[in-house]
């Protein structure tokens, strides 16, 4: 399971997606978030889904890949899908049994809901997938810029997210090392309640936040000893520059949310 968690990681490229400027493509990712939290209908669900599909093809992403992020969200997708199944009222009613009651909008509801938080993962692994952390920390600093004018530190928070953004996957890999020596030496993991595998989790979590405290101190240290001071009078090695390629980009998640609204509007 530790193994399917993608988020953090980068797949290097050359598609035209890893081409963008990281701006263009954090904005994609707003668009696209409105887009489908304002789509209503199947309509609209399949315009933003063909647009999902076309940006993982032309990332060139497997989507093997793009499936086993999905794993790890399965549980919170089935939770949601049958809460609204089941506490979604309605006028056509299907089914009634021990005081639960079935109707065709709690159905249609959990399927819109399921659907959409897969796309919702789909879409924002994406944006790691192809943007790595310092090209994306870079981005987000440049869109923040304006808020340093209310004395907002802009670069330490984007700092802090490159570095738990780069991390993930560094922790994820630790971990499995951790439980595999538990494992190797007799510990289980799988077995018993829920209350049993809480416990058998403490062996992994001391040694995790050890390793985890020594990463942060040696990160410090290696920060200080190059003369980190924060973002004042810091230079960038590759500037960022838009090019024609993220104006039509930005047309095309721009038609995006104007369609899911039109839709919307018309019903």
């Amino acid at each position: 399971m530790l193994k399917d968690i993608t988020l953090g990681q980068y797949f290097p490229g050359k598609t035209v997606v890893h081409r963008l400027d990281p701006r263009t493509k954090l904005l994609m990712t707003v668009l696209y978030i409105v887009a489908l939290f304002v789509a209503q209908g199947w309509i609209a669900y399949g315009i933003v889904f063909a647009f999902l599909v076309m940006s993982i093809a032309l990332s060139r992403i497997r989507p093997k890949a793009v499936l086993r992020g999905l794993k790890p969200v399965v549980i919170v997708v089935i939770f949601t899908a049958v809460l609204n199944l089941f506490y979604t009222g309605g006028e056509h009613v299907l089914v009634r049994f021990w005081g639960l009651t079935i109707t065709w909008e709690g159905i249609q509801a959990a399927l819109f809901m399921g659907t959409r938080i897969i796309m919702l993962i789909t879409g924002t692994f994406l944006l790691t997938y192809t943007t790595s952390p310092i090209a994306l920390t870079d981005g987000l600093e440049s869109l923040l810029n304006p808020l340093k004018k209310i004395r907002l530190p802009v670069h330490e928070l984007t700092m802090i997210m490159c570095i738990a953004l780069r991390f993930i996957p560094t922790l994820i890999e630790e971990t499995d090392k951790i439980m595999s020596a538990q494992k190797a030496r007799g510990a289980d993991f799988e077995s018993g309640n829920l209350l049993q595998r809480a416990k058998a989790l403490v062996p992994i979590l001391v040694p995790l936040f050890i390793s985890a405290f020594r990463r942060a101190d040696e990160l410090a240290t290696a920060m200080e000893c190059r003369c980190y001071q924060g973002g004042n009078g810091r230079t960038k090695l590759k500037v960022l520059k838009f090019a024609p390629r993220d104006g039509a980009a930005l047309i095309l998640g721009a038609a995006l949310v104007a369609a899911t609204i039109l839709l919307k509007q018309l019903g």
